[in-house]
């Protein structure tokens, strides 16, 4: 799951070229299919998101949820890869975009009935 934050009045009008920008990443460098797009925007009052000098209105937090099990050069392309894609496409420059990776156990997810590590027909691979 992903969870997007940033001030309305610039989040909401970009939301679904955005998502698709976000999976599109996540489809390349983790190799998720299509139909696992889990993405929650957050947008907020100005007034309510407070953010480091130096940066716009623009600024964008991306939250990244994944189960445990990526390698770190595969967490870092993940990230740069967002970078670069959201200036390409979105003219967001890198220093208004923040993006964190949470990891969680498989034991700690649950979804369809089940855990995580009880899932046994993930169409893609954790491990990567």
């Amino acid at each position: 799951m992903i969870v997007i934050f940033g001030i309305k009045e610039k989040l909401n009008p970009i939301k679904a070229q955005l998502s698709n920008v976000i999976h599109g990443c996540m489809q390349s460098v983790l190799r998720l299919p299509e139909d696992k797009r889990a993405h929650r925007f957050i947008p907020m009052e100005k007034e309510d998101f407070y953010y480091p000098g130096g940066r716009s209105d623009a600024y964008t937090v991306i939250e990244i949820n994944l189960m445990a099990g990526r390698q770190v050069d595969t967490q870092k392309k993940l990230i740069k890869s967002l970078f670069k894609e959201i200036e390409n496409q979105l003219s967001i420059p890198a220093v208004d975009i923040e993006i964190t990776i949470k990891e969680q156990a498989p034991h700690q997810w649950g979804f369809r009935g089940m855990t995580g590590d009880e899932a046994n027909d993930l169409k893609y691979k954790v491990n990567v």
